[in-house]
């Protein structure tokens, strides 16, 4: 019985230190703040919200998105709208995605722009699952006004947070 106990409890301990460990990995920034404003470029400012084929955590993976790509919720990946699409390299089946550097309530991601969209007035980007709840965790807001977004030049940026 005392062996079950203590192999529950180191499991537990692992496994905390584990999920401990992804946290701060998910919080770390690959490229620094100075890096990513001096390759962007001109911000466009408007309201961001979330898009999902599906509902939010119910499946993982959708349709194609405009480049050719799956939707995947679990990447840094967002919707530029369609009227921008040029301004964000694009966005054409089967090219490489673009980048761009979206910024909100004082914290900035970088996110690959993979599909067009959104379609609502107002709106300029659509921020997949988990690139909406780094903005907002409860994905409760629904949309963000004052979003800054600009694009990145070059192809070879890492998604995530920037620090």
């Amino acid at each position: 019985m005392l062996f079950r106990s203590g192999a529950a409890i180191c499991g537990a301990v692992v496994v905390l230190a584990i999920s401990v460990a992804v946290a701060r990995g998910e919080a770390d920034s690959v490229h620094s703040s100075a890096v990513v404003d001096a390759a962007s470029g001109d911000a466009i400012v408007g309201a961001a919200s979330t898009y999902n084929p599906f509902r939010p955590g119910v499946r993982e993976g959708g349709p194609e998105t405009a480049s050719g790509e799956r939707y995947e919720p679990s990447v840094w990946s967002a919707a530029i709208k369609t009227s921008l699409r040029q301004k964000f390299g694009g966005v054409q089946f089967g090219a490489r995605p673009k980048f761009a550097v979206v910024e909100a309530v004082g914290k900035k991601v970088i996110v690959k722009i993979n599909d067009v969209g959104p379609l609502k007035p107002g709106r300029i980007i659509d921020l997949n699952e988990r690139a909406m709840r780094y903005f907002d965790p409860s994905l409760e807001l629904g949309v963000i006004h004052g979003v800054s977004v600009k694009p990145l030049f070059g192809d070879f940026w890492i998604p995530g947070p920037v620090g």
